[in-house]
C-alpha cells in the first residue's frame, strides 16, 4: 500500500512488523525523497498550498486563540527568514543559533536557518556558561532569539552572551500580539533587529543552496552528562528519518490528520516527529504554547484541545502520560487514534492506567539524537508491551558483547548486550569546532565501520523486536560483577506502592560500588523505606544485585525533555557514602555531590583546624573524585 509524497512517485506505509522487509525490497535511492528539509516544505506548499500547516496557541489557557498558517504562508515566511540571513552573510556552512521557546515564529525560523545555513537550536533552560560553551564549540555568531516581550529569562541570557562578545548578530522573535519592548541594551555590542523586520520584500523565491549530504542542523544531546555534546545531522539524515516516521497509514494524507506538538523545538523529537514528518503528508500540527507540557493549564484543557482540533496522534514522555491518566476525559477524543511515547522506559502501570482511562493505545518508540531521531517503533496491530518495537526500514540493528579491548562479538537472539544501529540515519559526528571550511566533526568512538554504538543494553528477540534493559554506562560494577540496574528497578516496580524506581551505584571502599535504589510512591499509597528494602531483598534478585538501601523521594530527576537523569542520583549516593564514612570526624561541616562534565565528584567542606589528611585517608579507598575545602 502506498500514498503520495508531495511531488514524489509514492512511498509505502506500514502497519505491521512484517512490512519492514517488504518496504526494503525497493532501494531507498529509488524512493525519490526530497534532498533537503527546505525541499520538503516547498513540495508541501506546491501540493497543499491552502491547507493549514501549523496552528500555534499563545498558551494552554487560550487554546481557542491559536493562530494558523497555511503551507503557502509557511513557505513564504521561511523564504523571508532565509533571504534575511543570506543577506547578512549566512552561507550554507554558517551556524545560526536559535534560542527561543516554541511560538509561531520559531517554526519558519528553524526552517529558514536550515535553508540558508545550519540551524543550532539551543535549550533556554541551560545556564549562560553552558550556552557560551555551545556557542563557542559550534561557531555561532548569528543568533535568533526570543525578544524580552516573548521570554524575559531568555532575553537576559542573550544580553549576557552578547556582552561577552559571544554573538555579533541577534535577530529577535516577538509575540504576534502586544507592544514590543526596547532592545537598545545590545546597541554597540551586537547588531540587533526583529527577524521579520529584516526580511525585505516578500514573495521572492529562495534558491536552496544545500545538497542532501550537507549539514542541516546541530542538536545538543539532552544535557544528561554535564555540558551537552553537539550532534550534527545532514539533510539526508533528517529527511529520511522524517519520511520513515511519516510512513504510517493510521495518519494518512487523505484524512488530513492533525498532530499535537508540545515538546520544545531544541529536541529532535519535536523537529522530526511533529514538524518534518507531517509536512510529507500535508498534515496540520497544533503547537502548544511556549511552556508546552510544562504549562500547568494544559492538563485541564488537553481533551478539549483534542476534540476541537481533531487531534489524531500526539508524542510525549512517560511522565506526561502518567499525569494524563488522571485527567478527567471531559470531551470527545474519538479522533485520537494512538499516542506515541519515548525518551525513557515506559512503566507498565503508566501504560495500563492511560489506556484504561482513555481507550487510546500507547505505542512506544526508540531513538537517539546520534541516530537522528527514531530507529524503532511499535505497532497497534502487534503492541508487545515491554518492547519499544521493531527497527524502521532501511535501518539495521545488532546486539554485541563489548570486550575490555573494545572489540565486538555478535550475540544471538535473546542475548543482552550493547545495541548497534546502522543505516542512513547515523549521524556524521559530534561538532568539536568550526573553521573556515565548516564544522569540525568527530565520532568520539560512537561510530565504527558505519555502526553507531547506542550505549543501550538491549536484547533482540527472534522477531527482531527491541527490548531495552538499561544503559551500558549505568551498569553497576560490584567487585567485578556487572549488575543491570533494570533488574533492581523491575523488582521494585512490582510493589503496588511504587510508581517509579531508579537504581544506581554507590561508592564502596571494598566492592568499588554497590547498588542503591530511589523510588517514588504512587498517589494514595504509603510505605516505609525499610519495608521496600525487605520487599526487594525477598524478590529473588541475585544477592549481589540486592540494593543496600532504598530511598523514597518526591520525584526522580529528569532532564528538560523528560529523560531520566541518573547522574543526579549517583551524586546523591556518593554524597551519602562519603558522609557516612566521615560521620565521626570533627571539623567536617558539609558534604556535596557535584555533577560536572559527565562525571560525579564529592566536595567535603571543613572548618579551620580540621585535619584534611585524616579526611583524605578515610576516602582513599573510594573510587571517586573528591575535593576538600577549608573555611
Amino acid at each position: 500500500m502506498t500514498t503520495a509524497v508531495a511531488g514524489g512517485t509514492g512511498w509505502p506505509t506500514f502497519t505491521a512488523p512484517e512490512d519492514v522487509e517488504r518496504i526494503e525490497a525497493v532501494p531507498l535511492a529509488e524512493r525519490d525523497l526530497p534532498a533537503t528539509t527546505f525541499q520538503v516544505l516547498r513540495r508541501a506548499a506546491d501540493q497543499w498550498p491552502d491547507r493549514a500547516a501549523i496552528s500555534v496557541m499563545p498558551d494552554a489557557s487560550r487554546w481557542a486563540d491559536a493562530v494558523s498558517v497555511t503551507y503557502r504562508e509557511l513557505l513564504a515566511l521561511t523564504e523571508q527568514v532565509a533571504h534575511a540571513l543570506a543577506r547578512r552573510g549566512v552561507t550554507p556552512t554558517t551556524p545560526v543559533g536559535i534560542l527561543a521557546p516554541n511560538c509561531l515564529q520559531v517554526v519558519p525560523a528553524m526552517l529558514g536557518a536550515q535553508a540558508a545555513g545550519v540551524a543550532v537550536p539551543l535549550n533556554g533552560g541551560l545556564g549562560s556558561e553552558h550556552l557560551a560553551t555551545l556557542l563557542e564549540r559550534s561557531g555561532v555568531t548569528h543568533l535568533i532569539a526570543a525578544s524580552p516581550d516573548l521570554d524575559e529569562t531568555t532575553w537576559a541570557k542573550v544580553r549576557e552572551l552578547a556582552s561577552q562578545g559571544r554573538v555579533s548578530n541577534v535577530y529577535l522573535l516577538d509575540p504576534t500580539d502586544g507592544e514590543r519592548a526596547a532592545v537598545a541594551s545590545l546597541e554597540g555590542v551586537a547588531v540587533t533587529e526583529y527577524l521579520f523586520d529584516a526580511t525585505g520584500p516578500e514573495g521572492t523565491a529562495f534558491e536552496d543552496p544545500h545538497r542532501a549530504g550537507d549539514i542541516a542542523a546541530v542538536f545538543h544531546t539532552g544535557g544528561t552528562t554535564g555540558v551537552p555534546k553537539l550532534a550534527a545531522h545532514t539533510h539526508a539524515n533528517q529527511v529520511t528519518d522524517a519520511w520513515l516516521i511519516a510512513a504510517d497509514s493510521t495518519t494518512d494524507t487523505e484524512d488530513q490528520a492533525a498532530i499535537f506538538a508540545a515538546l520544545p523545538l531544541f529536541h529532535v523529537n519535536a523537529l522530526h516527529v511533529t514538524m518534518l514528518a507531517p509536512m510529507l503528508k500535508g498534515q496540520r500540527v497544533v503547537w502548544a504554547g511556549p511552556l508546552g507540557y510544562r504549562d500547568p493549564f494544559l492538563y485541564g484543557e488537553i481533551w478539549k484541545i483534542v476534540e476541537h482540533f481533531s487531534i489524531a496522534t500526539m508524542s510525549a514522555v512517560p511522565t506526561v502520560y502518567a499525569v494524563l491518566a488522571g485527567c478527567p476525559v471531559d470531551a470527545d477524543i474519538s479522533s485520537l487514534r494512538f499516542a506515541v511515547v519515548g525518551a525513557s522506559a515506559l512503566p507498565a502501570a503508566v501504560r495500563h492506567d492511560f489506556e484504561a482511562h482513555t481507550g487510546v493505545p500507547l505505542l512506544e518508540g526508540y531513538g537517539l539524537t546520534e541516530g537522528t531521531c527514531a530507529s524503532a517503533r511499535s505497532f497497534a496491530t502487534d503492541p508487545r508491551p515491554g518492547s519499544v518495537g521493531k527497527r524502521l526500514p532501511y535501518q539495521s540493528m545488532r546486539v554485541v558483547d563489548v570486550a575490555p579491548d573494545g572489540s565486538w562479538t555478535d550475540l544471538p537472539a535473546g542475548g543482552v548486550g550493547t545495541l548497534l544501529i546502522g543505516g542512513p540515519t547515523v549521524f556524521p559526528g559530534y561538532v568539536t569546532g568550526h573553521d573556515g571550511d565548516g564544522f569540525v566533526l568527530d565520532h568520539q568512538g560512537k561510530v565504527r565501520d558505519g555502526w553507531l554504538d547506542t550505549g543501550d543494553l538491549t536484547r533482540l528477540d527472534e522477531d527482531g523486536f527491541v527490548h531495552l534493559t538499561g544503559r551500558a554506562k549505568d551498569l553497576i560494577i560490584r567487585g567485578g560483577h556487572n549488575i543491570d540496574p533494570a533488574a533492581v528497578e523491575d523488582a521494585l516496580l512490582r510493589h503496588p506502592a511504587v510508581a517509579d524506581a531508579a537504581a544506581v551505584g554507590r561508592p564502596d571502599r571494598r566492592a568499588g560500588e554497590v547498588p542503591v535504589a530511589y523510588v517514588t510512591l504512587a498517589p494514595g499509597h504509603h510505605c516505609s523505606e525499610e519495608e521496600l528494602a525487605a520487599y526487594v531483598a525477598a524478590s529473588g534478585l541475585e544477592p549481589a544485585a540486592t540494593p543496600k538501601s532504598v530511598t523514597i523521594v518526591d520525584a526522580l530527576p529528569v532532564t528538560d525533555v523528560g529523560k531520566p537523569y541518573k547522574l543526579a542520583l549517583r551524586a546523591d549516593a556518593a554524597r551519602r557514602a562519603v558522609q557516612e564514612a566521615l560521620a565521626d570526624l570533627e571539623g567536617v561541616t558539609d558534604v556535596e555531590g557535584v555533577v560536572g562534565d559527565g562525571s560525579v565528584r564529592v566536595v567535603v567542606h571543613t572548618v579551620s583546624g580540621a585535619d584534611p589528611v585524616a579526611v583524605r585517608k578515610r576516602l582513599a579507598d573510594f573510587a571517586i573524585a573528591t575535593e576538600v575545602t577549608t573555611s
